[in-house]
């Protein structure tokens, strides 16, 4: 637990018997946490006793030491550990956990405001290696908030090594579980924080991993964009929000973040358990591709960097993204990824609104939107170039963003200005008289949209979102789609098709699709499942090892590790023992297969 400044002692400080209750630090809606010595092992802990009310019920109590023995269990190095659990016989029932001396993640955001998208997707990636051992394990969290993130920092000048210069720590296992059905919610209040909550916890539904998916996913969203996803005047006007799956785009609330985070949140941030990331691992090796692609391989680098100094940091991080944002662009638009290329040079154009290859790379990029658009709907070219006459006039007054496909809700102003310039959708916007939101994810099936025309020869299949971004394959019939990609459109004919999903290199679990003969255009949502390679080291040494290319946590020997890839399928890696000799040895990865290495 997080030990702030000392306070004076209170006089009415509980006995404990194997620990000195030394004072108060922290107080919550089921214990209040003390900082205690264990004489025994000479060291100070944090202490949560349970508050009276709560203990004289023989249902909390059971349940309160069933839950403690389940997280008791749990070893990670970013998951708080727990030490003790009071005996049945003990006046107090009360929870020994590890003292940390840190900030939590919500002083740290009330402090600084939001955190540049990488550094938020990195701090998700250390969070989200937590959630995995303990969802492995059987155990949900049921309550990630900024709360609950405690950050012990390191500064690189004091001497510590890089693992050491910052350390993530979830906290609270369990908690929202103990007060739950238990009789402490028996009067219909909402325990925890709504805006937290996933919807089917507010209803009281069956609750699994993908309730702790949809939690991470409002905090990264909250450290991305620097508000919550979900907000109202009162909090019923949050659960209702939260109930009805209604939040602007990450994109548009920070035009920073850029299309592929605001994609990988909205994966996670899904109405329905079934819809979002199927786990904590996928979400993870969603997130290590997409920082992969923009250039951050070493997660706990980027983090200690940053909190030794937040505001060089960000600039030094800055100045890497837009070069390599512009690349990204380029390399799609080469390759006829238009909505990627957009997407990419939107973002290196949130970053650098004046620089003027970016703005000619936006408006070129305009004119062959318009130009598809325009051929879709039978407007002749000339009437496309008359028009780009007239929005090359007034264009650069103003910043289009991409239209969303979901619910309208009013959108929260920005305090930053939006750039001159960026591309325009590949799909027509909305009436002007509906604001608009992020796409909201939807199950992977096909679904029909209606059509005007009655009866066609032909008509279109449209890829609303791609998840990864980058890498998918489409064979339709057998027959390869090239670059699939969101707001691609395929012509097909009326007939029964077959669609397989794929990515190069097995990188994707593939997946295969039916769509049912009919004259209505077929609306497509793809989301594949990243496959990770599993490594083994086999040796005589009791060391830990880390994988130096992947961020991941540290892992032993024999220990099955599983290693996410990305897009690219396979990867070769560097093996480092953590102890002396420091041996180190390099192993090839492939997407499903196990590797070994042999380290003597």
């Amino acid at each position: 637990m997080f030990a702030p400044p000392a306070r004076s002692r209170s006089p009415r400080l509980p006995e404990l018997g194997k620990y000195e209750v030394i004072e108060e630090i922290g107080h919550g809606g089921m214990a209040t946490v003390y900082r205690a010595r264990d004489h025994r092992l000479a060291r100070d802990v944090a202490v949560k006793v349970i508050h009276p009310h709560l203990r004289e019920s023989t249902e909390v109590a059971v349940r309160f030491r069933g839950e403690a023995h389940a997280v008791a269990k749990l070893r990670h190095p970013n998951i708080v550990e727990v030490f003790d659990v009071s005996a049945d016989d003990e006046p107090e029932q009360y929870l020994v956990v590890e003292l940390l001396r840190g900030a939590t993640l919500r002083k740290i955001l009330k402090d600084g405001g939001e955190l540049p998208p990488e550094v938020a997707a990195s701090l998700a990636v250390e969070l989200l290696g937590a959630l995995a051992h303990a969802h492995a394990e059987g155990v949900v969290h049921r309550d990630i908030k900024p709360e609950n993130v405690i950050l012990e920092h390191k500064a690189f000048a004091e001497g510590a090594t890089l693992p050491e210069r910052v350390r993530v720590k979830l906290t609270d296992f369990g908690i929202a579980k103990l007060l739950d059905a238990q009789g402490v919610t028996s009067t219909g209040q909402v325990l925890g924080s709504p805006a937290h909550m996933a919807p089917e916890q507010i209803e009281g539904g069956e609750v699994d991993a993908r309730a702790d998916v949809f939690g991470l996913g409002v905090l990264l969203y909250e450290c991305m964009v620097g508000h919550l996803p979900f907000e109202g005047a009162n909090p019923a006007q949050v659960l209702r929000r939260v109930l009805e799956g209604v939040y602007p785009s990450a994109e548009r609330e920070r035009p920073k973040v850029g299309r592929a985070w605001s994609t990988i949140l909205d994966g996670a941030l899904a109405r329905e358990p079934k819809d979002r990331f199927a786990g904590a691992n996928a979400m993870r090796d969603a997130i290590v591709s997409e920082l992969a692609r923009v250039g951050v391989s070493d997660t706990k680098a980027l983090l200690a960097d940053y909190f030794d100094a937040p505001q060089e940091c960000s600039a030094k991080l800055e100045e890497e993204l837009v070069p390599r944002l512009a690349k990204l662009g380029t390399d799609a638009r080469r390759e006829g990824r238009h909505m990627d290329a957009a997407s990419y040079t939107n973002r290196a154009l949130a970053y650098a609104p004046n620089d003027p290859a970016l703005l000619a790379s936006a408006s070129s990029l305009g004119r062959i939107d318009a130009r598809q658009r325009a051929l879709r709907r039978g407007v002749p070219i000339a009437a496309v170039m008359v028009t780009f006459a007239v929005i090359g006039y007034f264009g650069s007054r103003f910043f289009v963003r991409p239209p969303a496909t979901a619910k309208p809700i009013p959108s929260r102003v920005v305090d930053a200005p939006a750039p001159s310039l960026a591309v325009a959708p590949s799909t027509p916007p909305p009436p002007p008289s509906a604001p608009t939101t992020a796409p909201l994810p939807a199950p992977p099936v096909v679904r029909t949209v209606a059509s005007a025309v009655v009866a066609k020869a032909e008509r279109e299949l449209v890829v609303r979102s791609v998840l990864p971004t980058y890498g998918v394959t489409l064979t339709l019939d057998g027959t390869p789609v090239p670059r699939i990609e969101a707001g691609k459109r395929i012509t097909a004919s009326r007939d029964a098709h077959t669609i397989k999903l794929t990515c190069a290199n097995d990188a994707c679990e593939p997946e295969v699709r039916t769509v049912a003969p009919g004259d209505q255009d077929v609306e497509l949502d793809i989301k594949l499942a990243m496959r990770p390679a599993t490594l083994v080291v086999e040796t005589k040494s009791t060391s830990k090892f880390q994988i130096l290319e992947v961020p991941m946590p540290v892992f032993g020997p024999r220990e099955i590790v599983r290693v996410p890839l990305g897009t690219s399928g396979k990867k070769t890696v560097t093996v480092a023992e953590l102890s002396p000799p420091n041996r180190k040895e390099l192993v090839e990865l492939a997407a499903g297969k196990q590797s070994s290495v042999t380290i003597e």
